[in-house]
């Protein structure tokens, strides 16, 4: 197969196992740390409506969503591509953050969380899935 080829292939098998990873993660949240009383969280409106009664522990699961997918989408695209792994491992990083970002817009969720996610989240989380592929590769 040729390289540019496979590398495609790899990269959108990344952004593919990450979005399955955060959605799982997001799907399970709400069973773990249930939302607050009365608080739909089944649609984008009333997300935004029941955010304002979010505690701070209602925000651990969309920052592991987020940082997980992240992690395991770079690490999937960079242990399956032929070259370039730490940029292929960022690109996806870059692809969730824009996502982060687009999310961010959508839902006002409150400053001090937008920041650890935006930072904390997605390129470390891709640098770090990109180490843990050389890892990999190596063995």
């Amino acid at each position: 197969m040729k390289t540019v080829l496979r590398n495609i292939i790899a990269f959108l098998t990344g952004l593919f196992v990450g979005s399955v990873v955060n959605m799982g993660i997001v799907m399970i949240s709400g069973s773990i740390i249930p939302p607050p009383a009365g608080a739909d969280t089944t649609t984008i409106e009333g997300l935004k409506e029941a955010l304002p009664l979010f505690e701070t522990k209602h925000f651990i699961f969309p920052f592991l969503a987020h940082a997980l997918g992240t992690l395991a989408g770079a690490f999937v695209a960079a242990s399956l591509v032929v070259t370039h792994h730490l940029k292929f491992a960022l690109g996806i990083g870059c692809l969730f953050l824009f996502g982060g970002i687009a999310n961010m817009l959508m839902l006002p969720s409150p400053l001090w969380y937008s920041f650890v996610d935006l930072i904390g989240a997605y390129l470390p989380m891709a640098w770090i899935g990109a180490s843990f592929a050389e890892r990999f590769r190596k063995k």
